[in-house]
C-alpha cells in the first residue's frame, strides 16, 4: 500500500474525547482529510462504540478515491487480559467490523494493544492467515504499548505493520525498534504523535478536560495503560519541556506542525496518524508534511530536551 505520510487517526473523530458522537462533524473531518490528500484512515471497533468505523464505512461509499482503511480488534475483551484472547472471539470481532463498515475485506486489521503474553500465542496470529485465505482481510498488524511487544511481533511472518507511540516525548522506538523494522520490511504507523495534545503547544497548567476525556481520568493509568495519555509524561513536566521546544522552533509555524515534521525525519516511519476534532486540525496536520527538513542543530536540541526532561520518566517503561 502506498499511503499518505500524514494520515488520520479516528479515535476522537466526530466527538472529541468525552463528547457525544456527531455524525455530521465526523463526515466533515473525514472528507476534509481525503480532500487534503490523505488516503489512509485508522479506526477501531471500540472508538465511539463502533460509530467511528461506521462513519469511515459511509465515507468509502461516497468517495471515488482509493482509500486504505485499518481497524483494530481486541479491546472489547473485558477484562482485557491474555485469557480473554480466543480465536473464536477475535474472528467475531473482525466479522463485526466488516459488517459495520459494509466491506467485504479489510485492508489492514490490527490487534489492539493486546497483553504482552498474547505475543507468544501462535494460534492467535494463525487466525489471521485463515481470515486472509477467506478474503476477509488483506493484511494484519499489531498496535503495541511497548517496544518489547513490537520486537516480539516480528517473529510472525504475517505481521506487516506495527503501530507504535512515537513522538518527541517517546523516542525509544527509533533506537531499539526502527532498525529491526527496516530489516524485516515492516510498515511503521506512528500513533499518539502529539502526545495527546501536549505537543500542540497550546496547553497551559490550568487546562480543564471533560470528565469523560482520558486526559482527565487516565493520568495514572486508571482505565488503560497510562502511556496512552500524554505518552505517559507528567502533565506539568511535559509543559515545561514544551516551552523549551517552542524556543527551538521559533517562528510562525505552530509547534504541532514541527512535532509531526520531526517524526517524518525518520525514514522508517510509513505514516503518522494524528487525530483531529475539527477540519482546521486536519488541514494543519497535513500541511506539516510540506515543512522543510529540521536542521541537525534543532534535532540535537530536541534530543537534549528529551534526555533531560522526559527520558528518566518514560524510557524504561515502554
Amino acid at each position: 500500500m502506498k499511503v499518505s505520510e500524514i494520515s488520520l487517526g479516528t479515535w476522537q473523530v466526530g466527538g472529541g474525547w468525552g463528547g457525544s458522537f456527531d455524525e455530521k462533524a465526523a463526515a466533515k473531518i473525514l472528507n476534509t482529510a481525503i480532500d487534503q490528500g490523505v488516503n489512509f484512515l485508522d479506526t477501531a471497533d471500540v472508538y465511539d462504540d463502533g460509530q467511528s468505523e461506521a462513519a469511515v464505512g459511509k465515507l468509502l461509499k461516497e468517495r471515488a478515491e482509493e482509500i486504505f482503511v485499518a481497524t483494530k480488534c481486541g479491546r472489547q475483551i473485558t477484562p482485557h487480559v491474555n485469557e480473554g484472547y480466543q480465536v473464536g472471539i477475535l474472528r467475531k470481532y473482525v466479522e463485526a467490523s466488516l459488517k459495520n463498515m459494509k466491506l467485504e475485506s479489510l485492508d489492514l486489521i490490527q490487534l489492539h494493544c493486546p497483553p504482552t503474553e498474547v505475543f507468544d500465542r501462535e494460534e492467535i496470529f494463525e487466525l489471521f492467515d485463515r481470515l486472509k485465505d477467506e478474503g476477509k482481510i488483506k493484511n494484519m498488524g499489531v498496535s503495541v504499548e511497548k517496544v518489547e511487544e513490537a520486537k516480539m511481533a516480528l517473529k510472525y511472518p504475517n505481521v506487516t505493520t506495527v503501530q507504535i507511540i512515537f513522538n518527541m516525548f517517546r523516542q525509544k522506538p527509533m533506537e531499539e525498534f526502527f532498525p529491526l523494522a527496516k530489516e524485516h520490511n515492516i510498515g511503521i504507523i506512528a500513533r499518539v504523535p502529539l502526545a495527546s495534545g501536549l505537543l500542540s503547544g497550546k496547553m497551559s497548567p490550568n487546562r480543564d478536560f471533560d470528565k469523560n476525556d482520558h486526559r482527565f481520568f487516565n493520568r495514572k493509568g486508571e482505565a488503560f495503560d497510562k502511556g496512552e495519555t500524554f505518552s505517559g509524561v507528567d502533565f506539568e513536566r511535559g509543559l515545561e519541556a514544551v516551552e523549551e521546544l517552542k524556543e527551538v522552533f521559533k517562528g510562525d509555524e505552530i509547534l504541532a506542525s514541527w512535532a509531526l515534521r520531526w517524526i517524518l525525519m525518520y525514514g522508517e516511519v510509513s505514516t503518522i496518524i494524528p487525530g483531529a476534532s475539527n477540519t482546521g486540525q486536519v488541514i494543519s496536520n497535513v500541511r506539516a508534511g510540506s515543512l522543510p527538513e529540521i536542521s541537525a542543530e534543532q534535532m540535537g536540541k530536541v534530543k537534549a530536551i528529551y534526555d533531560q526532561k522526559i527520558k528518566p520518566e518514560v524510557h524504561l517503561l515502554w
